[in-house]
């Protein structure tokens, strides 16, 4: 009889038409290693990743996005002097309980949701040589499974997370998804550049990618922003990926190996308000932005504004 026994939650298929089942897309690796150079002095003491947009800290707002998409798990890539990271992430008993004393229930609910969010594990990058390096440095914890890379600079408003657009397409195609935006020439030389054929609404099918482009050289005006959907594969091409542009290990230059061996590779032109935090006018726009989204302070700051223009 033990022969036949089958475990309840398994389905019965039939041996000739089976087919292994896409892996979910359920964790995330985000860099948060950087010194944080162009904010000295405030990052002598403080992680990058930590300082507000207006009231909330940059990395937040990236592991909210991966919760809200469905991501299960966060791999953030450290640097040591970083543990303040873990510190927001944890649970904080003498806060709680000194908002509760207050009755500040609002701001109680808030905080005790940022550890339940997702599971964050942490890994420390010893040595900064570049994206594709950190990606790499997760290896162990990510496994032989699909998962996304966040750039937690690059912050994203949408109604729908722009990750979980991003890994919608990934169970389409099960082929590297970027998130790409036109930007202007001054801009190219400092990104990763796509060309591609639109093949849907806000869809391309990427035909080239190269890092840090001289403007002459460049394919396109469409850049990558800080937010990618890989497969477990780009590991094995991390693995001999050798350091291109600046003396980096470029994650750039791996998807474009391995997008020369599948012939696939996806972009996703994203809506929504985009800002690159990891510059101090680009934070600020953003704290503006943020506020101008609350009732409670759009009106003082459009007031106050006014005075400046």
């Amino acid at each position: 009889m033990l022969l036949y026994s089958v475990r309840s939650e398994f389905p019965i298929l039939s041996s000739c038409n089976f087919q292994e089942a896409p892996l979910k897309v359920r964790k995330a690796v985000i860099p948060v290693a950087g010194f944080g150079t162009r904010f000295l002095p405030a990052t002598r003491a403080v992680p990058k990743n930590l300082l507000p947009v207006l009231d909330t800290p940059v990395i937040h707002f990236a592991v909210e996005e991966a919760a809200k998409a469905g991501i299960e798990h966060i791999v953030l890539v450290m640097s040591q002097r970083q543990e303040a990271m873990g510190y927001y992430f944890g649970k904080y008993t003498e806060l709680e309980l000194a908002l509760e004393k207050k009755g500040n229930k609002a701001m109680l609910e808030k905080m005790l949701a940022i550890p339940k969010m997702v599971e964050i594990s942490y890994v420390y990058q010893h040595e900064q040589m570049g994206l594709g390096h950190a990606v790499k440095t997760a290896k162990a914890v990510v496994g032989r499974e699909p998962f996304a890379v966040f750039l937690p600079d690059d912050i994203i408003w949408s109604e729908k997370p722009t990750i979980g657009s991003m890994i919608d397409l990934y169970n389409q195609y099960q082929s590297i998804v970027l998130a790409i935006k036109q930007v202007p020439d001054e801009m190219v030389p400092n990104l990763g550049i796509v060309a591609g054929n639109q093949i849907a609404d806000q869809v391309y099918q990427v035909t080239k990618m190269v890092e840090k482009p001289k403007l002459a050289d460049a394919p396109s005006n469409l850049a990558i922003i800080g937010r990618y959907v890989l497969p477990p594969e780009i590991f094995d091409v991390l693995d001999r990926t050798k350091p291109g542009a600046i003396g980096e290990i470029q994650l750039t230059d791996a998807m474009a190996t391995l997008m020369s061996s599948t012939g696939k590779a996806y972009g996703y032109k994203f809506h929504g308000a985009h800002f690159d935090t990891g510059v101090p006018l680009g934070m600020l726009k953003a704290s503006v932005y943020a506020a101008m989204k609350r009732e409670d302070l759009a009106p003082q700051l459009k007031e106050w504004l006014k005075k400046y223009q």
